[in-house]
């Protein structure tokens, strides 16, 4: 038995397949998904969802949304999302650093409207990037 995995950004459907599991970037923290859970929805912060297919797992990287899980059925509806395999390696490790830079130089007194958009930047370079493989 598997579950039924669908990943939808406004633009496209990014994963529709079935996978034996599922760990999503909850507001909260990681969230593994297996067969059998229970009824669940969970905000979702932007970072990698990680796919299991067999013994492979597919990175996506998640721009925030929302996920239900329900009769082994996970819908996923997110503001973005990009597949790993999709991502070039080399332009998301410079995107990041970049963002890491600016966000370290926002950095200082207060939650200034630049250090919010800094900090929303970098999570989501370090999604891109972790999504790549250019991350553990």
């Amino acid at each position: 038995m598997s579950l039924t995995v669908r990943v939808t950004a406004p633009d496209k459907t990014v994963w529709d397949s079935p996978a034996e599991e599922v760990i999503l970037p909850s507001t909260t923290g990681q969230l593994g998904i297996l067969t059998g859970h229970a009824p669940l929805l969970t905000a979702l912060d932007t970072g990698v969802m990680r796919v299991r297919t067999g013994k492979d797992w597919v990175s996506i990287a998640l721009m925030g949304g929302f996920a239900e899980v329900d009769k082994d059925e996970v819908t996923i509806l997110v503001n973005a999302a990009e597949r790993g395999d999709a991502i070039d390696r080399e332009a998301a490790r410079v995107a990041f650093t970049e963002a890491e830079a600016k966000m370290n130089q926002a950095k200082g007194g207060g939650a200034t409207q630049e250090q919010i958009r800094a900090t929303q930047n970098y999570k989501r370079a370090r999604a891109r990037f972790q999504a790549a493989g250019g991350m553990s």
